[in-house]
């Protein structure tokens, strides 16, 4: 059976619905790469129709706006993007952890210290993301891309957390899950010796990740690998 009347009769529709988010500049950045790419990217890929919503750098903001995006939209995949400064790869998270611990404040002065996301809530969730299928598409693009282990305790990892949560106590079947993109080059003369990537390879691996995500629902295969 084609892949469309696959995910026709799973979705009880065609096209597939993507929810991809990035976050406003935070510390003392005047830019921040992961909302410069989602603005770029096309409102149609394929048989994706595409949604972006610019996230604050404020744990508990993040986590109302993302919650209420998801609620309006019925995305079949959330896609949450930021910045991962010293990276050199685009760095698909693999795990979320329920610890906020914040090196510095985020944007509205709050700084969390071994503060539970969810209290009570499970120590870690996974992504559902196909991470492996995308991070071999991502390099065969000559793209620079590994899986991450780690998404940090800030922003990026609460707002991956508050994602996963959202999924498990809805029981939604939706792919979910995070990418971590470098500094841009013009970022780099305020972070000496840091690694970077264009513009326009941020925004094609952000489009490879959500094609290798759309066409697994597609096929109704499953996630991770």
């Amino acid at each position: 059976m084609a892949g469309a009347s696959m995910a026709t009769r799973k979705y009880g529709r065609a096209r597939i619905r993507a929810l991809v988010t990035g976050f406003e500049p935070f510390g003392d950045d005047p830019r921040n790469p992961s909302v410069d790419a989602i603005r770029r990217l096309p409102r149609r890929l394929g048989t994706l129709d595409l949604a972006v919503r610019e996230l604050p750098t404020v744990f508990d903001r993040s986590r109302d706006l993302l919650a209420r995006a998801v609620a309006d939209l019925a995305p079949d995949i959330v896609l949450c993007v930021g910045l991962a400064g010293g990276r050199a790869e685009l760095s698909l998270e693999r795990v979320a952890v329920n610890i906020d611990d914040a090196p510095i404040p985020d944007n509205a002065g709050f700084r969390p210290i071994d503060r539970a996301i969810v209290t009570g809530g499970p120590a870690a969730y996974f992504t559902t993301l196909p991470i492996k299928a995308a991070v071999a598409a991502l390099r065969a693009a000559e793209l620079p891309a590994s899986i991450s282990n780690s998404a940090g305790t800030y922003v990026c990892n609460h707002v991956f957390y508050e994602l996963m949560h959202l999924v498990a106590i809805a029981e939604h079947s939706l792919c979910a899950g995070f990418l971590h993109v470098p500094y841009l080059p013009s970022q780099v003369s305020r972070h000496p010796g840091a690694p970077s990537m264009t513009l326009e390879e941020i925004v094609r691996g952000i489009q490879i990740v959500l094609s290798v995500t759309a066409a697994r629902i597609a096929a109704g295969e499953g996630a991770i690998s």
